[in-house]
């Protein structure tokens, strides 16, 4: 007993390591257990397997396919029906969705079960991203600091969404900060071993998504700042050679990643539909602003379907879609959406861990990193934010910023430090900060999507700042379902859900709920069949998802609720006497 508590004692970091790593794997799995397939998700699942069947990286190009194979390769054993009917090739197209709908409809509700061990298959990833914010805080900060960047990782409620789901957010907030690591660890001992793992990062960031394209100019800017902050105004020509190797090791890692499909195409071979790309009148009929110039006979270095998804990333917000915010809707966004979206969906304990960890950094010369190193950790997140945060087309998702969350969980991770120095008067408020974080979180797991913190109202108060994704993405069907098992006397219930599935998916029978324009009621009141309804929270505040949704059942606020499927679908009992608007 005494040699168990002796081992114990000599190991325990990496038994807590090993626990919070595991209990991180399991809340992810519980998420893909419980959550129904949700919007870009169904369009995902089956764009990757058609990387894995035909070579082939159209499908959602718009973002790299790294997280959608490694969410798809369990399809490969699982040997889902396929239907690759209705893909289409036009400039304009998205067949991904109607190939996501096809890959349901064949498959019906056994769907929900691919759909979960794909879901299982990026779990893994997820917990190498704990894994790296433990490494380096630990290496910046010591062991307290590490212990807490990986705790603020492994139970903050986007990251086990969004590690849940799939999607590339995640994936790249692993990656990303993965990059960041092997890259500061090469500054700080430029050897070749570290050239070597440093541009495998750089490659694996890459084919995430394609927000970390801006590595590429970052890097050298921080190798600059690095030198000069240590005082060496000259880059020794080994150094140089090493940068070199690592930008275009992380280069030909991200068109191995796609096959070398198209590599090397001539720029002016391609056909854009952005305006920054393919000249003023782009948006509708395709061009390219660089024929007939010197640029055209560029070869460019990147796969084209890697070129082109960011072409259509960037039509997209060169339309403009309809954002949500503080109750306001609009076409367009606002440059502070994403700042105000982390304030609200951020645990408060991770945030004042994060202002303290500034405070102290201010004030104490023992909680503060060197200059050149502080860098590195925090240029790449602010960068993520100015570049997301000026794309005003539309704004709707937090994740889109989620790359940026492992960087600032390391730097909050510095007020640890106070139990290396044993400062008992700060170390207390930091155990404290990381205790309510955990626990703000796990209060509404498994529904960590949904999350919104106290200030903000807890997911009950959060339509009044943010819907779409930050709150109903179409994740509650299966919560729905659960509920109806429970009331078979509301089968079949009127149902308004927002969602690419259908709830026949999910075994929900259904009807539908009548639309009334607030301004068509005006002083009459439509008549509502006595019964059970249930209505999206996007539709019950009149979420303008696409251009021509119109607001009809925001009139269901003024019915009293009854119940929720989890946070994203509110149910309503309507008795005969309440069987018309009041």
């Amino acid at each position: 007993m005494k040699q168990l508590k002796q081992l114990l004692m000599a190991h325990w970091v990496t038994i807590v390591i090993v626990l919070m790593l595991g209990v991180h794997c399991l809340l992810l799995g519980r998420i893909a257990v419980v959550n129904a397939p949700v919007y870009d998700e169904i369009a995902h699942l089956p764009s990757g397997l058609s990387h894995w069947r035909f070579g082939n990286f159209s499908l959602y190009r718009v973002n790299p396919p790294l997280m959608r194979m490694i969410a798809s390769l369990p399809l490969l054993i699982s040997a889902p029906a396929e239907d690759w009917n209705g893909y289409s090739e036009g400039a304009y197209a998205r067949p991904e969705f109607a190939v996501g709908r096809r890959f349901l409809d064949k498959n019906g509700e056994r769907s929900f079960w691919h759909f979960t061990i794909a879901r299982w298959a990026q779990i893994s990833v997820s917990a190498l991203g704990g894994w790296i914010c433990y490494c380096w805080a630990k290496a910046l900060f010591g062991t307290s600091s590490g212990l807490l960047a990986l705790a603020l990782w492994c139970f903050d409620p986007n990251l086990l969404a969004w590690g849940a789901t799939i999607t590339p957010d995640a994936g790249a907030a692993t990656f990303g900060v993965a990059a960041g690591y092997a890259f500061w660890r090469w500054l700080k001992s430029p050897t070749w071993a570290n050239v070597a793992i440093a541009g495998l990062a750089l490659g694996l960031a890459e084919l995430t998504k394609s927000t970390w394209i801006l590595l590429f100019a970052l890097w050298p800017l921080i190798g600059l700042i690095w030198r000069f902050s240590n005082r060496n105004l000259e880059i020794p020509k080994p150094k140089l050679i090493q940068l070199g190797a690592i930008l275009i090791g992380g280069l030909y890692l991200l068109n191995m990643g796609y096959g070398f499909e198209k590599s090397f195409q001539r720029l002016g071979d391609f056909e854009f539909i952005s305006q920054t790309l393919g000249g003023p009148e782009a948006n509708e009929t395709p061009g390219n602003r660089f024929r007939g110039t010197l640029l055209a006979e560029i070869p460019v270095p990147v796969p084209a379907n890697f070129l082109s998804g960011m072409d259509v990333q960037k039509y997209d917000f060169e339309r403009g879609k309809s954002s949500y915010l503080r109750g306001e809707t609009k076409k367009g966004g606002w440059w502070y959406y994403y700042l105000y979206a982390m304030a609200v969906k951020t645990p408060l304990g991770t945030i004042a861990l994060f202002g303290l960890a500034i405070a102290l950094a201010v004030s104490r010369a023992d909680f503060r990193m060197s200059f050149s190193d502080a860098v590195v950790l925090l240029l790449p997140a602010v960068t993520v934010l100015i570049l997301v945060s000026s794309q005003t087309g539309f704004n709707r998702y937090l994740r889109y910023v989620l790359p940026a969350y492992p960087f600032l969980f390391i730097f909050a991770s510095s007020a640890a430090k106070a139990f290396e120095l044993r400062l008992k008067s700060i170390a207390i408020p930091v155990a404290a900060c990381a205790i309510v974080a955990v626990i703000g979180s796990l209060s509404v797991f498994p529904h960590s999507m949904s999350y919104f913190n106290l200030a903000a109202g807890g997911p009950t108060g959060g339509p009044r700042h943010l819907l779409d994704a930050n709150i109903d993405w179409g994740q509650d069907l299966l919560e729905l379902k659960k509920f109806l098992d429970r009331h078979p006397e509301a089968r079949p219930i009127h149902l308004a859900y927002f969602g690419y599935a259908t709830p026949g998916h999910a075994g929900i029978e259904f009807e539908e709920v009548p639309q009334y324009l607030e301004s068509e009621i005006g002083l009459d009141v439509p008549k509502l069949e006595p019964g059970w309804y249930a209505v999206s929270v996007n539709h019950l505040y009149g979420y303008q998802h696409y251009e021509n949704d119109k607001p009809a059942y925001t009139y269901f606020q003024r019915f009293e609720l009854f119940a929720k499927a989890g946070y994203s679908i509110y149910i309503y009992k309507i008795d005969p006497e309440q069987a018309v608007v009041p």
